[in-house]
């Protein structure tokens, strides 16, 4: 019986051929990652036992929540990660500045590889997965062993397989299609599961779409999410990473779970409805929704092609007066690019805000929390009771062409009743 490549992946990293779904292995972890709220609590408890760390040049530490600091406690939360990555010589601290959403970050600077296991105290660590590693989020005081030992144990989970078929029309994106992956198993129908996202409509994606589509596995109940990396991937790491890589592919005979087909030529733009994630509507049933807050950032889809998509709606056009738009660029190099390209003026010109790179808003943290009563339609990736502040707002959950279009609408609206159709706005897939 053939493997999968995330039982290839974690077998390489025990010093075994093979793993079998359920059996506990010690791995060897090639990277980890810390944030402003996880980081802290894992740095105490290695101070506790007089602990140093395993590698300086394989941890990252990212303020990104609450940052820039909202108030006194976050800002000491960011003193404790900089006065450790100092005592320790952290080669990948990230100031202020230098930072943002770490699940866009960590990629672009080429810290995370196919191949490699990467271990993130942050539930969306999955992302990485869409470059071919095996990827999750875990507990500060899981990270604190990683960051001692270089090791963690973990149980090997079963391979649920989506097989994406057909080709992508109009303005359907990869946050639709994570959203109908997550609508048709449920909020929990992933449970400690590896979510492998295979078929042509997974070739034709972006790299950025990839990390969008393995962003959300946990929201499934995921364990990992990950897609099997191919030239796309490849070229996409070669241009921004020295490390080393091994490329890992599920054999055809492979064991998994079971086998989800997902035909993308059906889709269109969706709406993920409060409170849960699997509450999924085509957005043209949803139009009579009030909206009072639209969000596009995130570590979903706070990328570059993501803004590009939100300012090609929104140029020439005005943000509702009924509802404010706030833009985050999820790092301090997409809003270069965005500067660059003009984006940020289309935006702001729209009469929308545009922030410093944070995750902010998407866990009610900072920069748009929202009041009791409140609805907010937003390109992140939860919207649990009070997900974004009061438990008595809502969130709904959009691509950034959705996002875009309700703002201009003031309810949630098709990108075709906005702005046309996405080949003449865009120019094509």
């Amino acid at each position: 019986m053939g493997q999968t490549i995330t039982e290839k992946i974690l077998a390489a990293h025990c010093g075994r051929k093979t793993v079998e779904p359920g059996e506990f292995i010690m791995a060897n972890v090639d990277f980890c990652m810390g944030n402003d709220i996880t980081a802290p609590i894992a740095i105490k408890e290695l101070e506790k036992y007089g602990l140093g760390v395993w590698n300086r040049e394989k941890i990252a530490l990212v303020p990104s929540h609450y940052v820039p600091a909202k108030d006194i406690k976050s800002a000491e939360m960011v003193k404790v990660m900089r006065e450790f990555a100092r005592k320790h010589s952290i080669t990948h601290f990230f100031e202020i500045g230098q930072s943002g959403i770490e699940h866009t970050l960590l990629p672009q600077k080429g810290l995370t590889v196919p191949g490699e296991i990467m271990i993130g105290a942050d539930s969306h660590s999955c992302t990485y997965g869409g470059l071919g590693a095996f990827s999750t989020g875990v507990g500060s005081t899981d990270l604190a062993a990683v960051m001692a030992t270089g090791q963690i144990w973990l149980k090997v989970p079963e391979t649920l397989r989506f097989a994406y078929v057909g080709k992508r029309s109009g303005w359907v994106s990869a946050k639709d299609m994570i959203l109908q992956a997550i609508g048709l198993v449920g909020f929990d129908g992933a449970n400690y599961m590896a979510m492998e996202h295979t078929g042509p409509a997974i070739e034709a994606l972006t790299v950025d779409s990839r990390l969008t589509l393995c962003n959300m596995a946990i929201e499934a109940g995921a364990k990992s999410g990950i897609v099997a990396p191919d030239a796309t991937a490849i070229e996409y790491v070669k241009a921004r990473s020295k490390k080393p890589w091994t490329v890992y592919a599920s054999d055809p005979d492979a064991k998994v779970a079971r086998t989800v087909e997902v035909d993308v030529a059906k889709l269109e733009p969706l709406v993920a409805c409060h409170p849960l994630p699997d509450k999924v509507k085509p957005v043209r049933q949803m139009e009579g929704l009030r909206v009072d807050q639209v969000f596009i950032g995130s570590c979903t889809n706070g990328r570059l092609e993501d803004l590009r998509i939100a300012a090609a709606i929104l140029k020439g056009r005005k943000v509702n007066p009924n509802l404010r738009c706030i833009v985050i660029p999820a790092t301090p190099e997409v809003m270069k690019a965005a500067l660059k390209e003009g984006l940020i003026e289309i935006f702001m010109d729209a009469g929308a805000t545009v922030n410093t790179s944070t995750c902010g808003p998407c866990l009610g943290g900072h920069t748009g929390v929202l009041a009791e009563g409140e609805v907010c339609v937003s390109t992140s990736n939860r919207n649990f009771v009070g997900r974004m502040g009061s438990p008595k707002s809502e969130v709904y959950l959009v691509s950034p062409a959705v996002a875009a279009a309700t703002a201009v609408q003031g309810h949630p609206a098709h990108p075709d009743d906005v702005a046309g159709p996405y080949e003449t706005v865009m120019g094509g897939k």
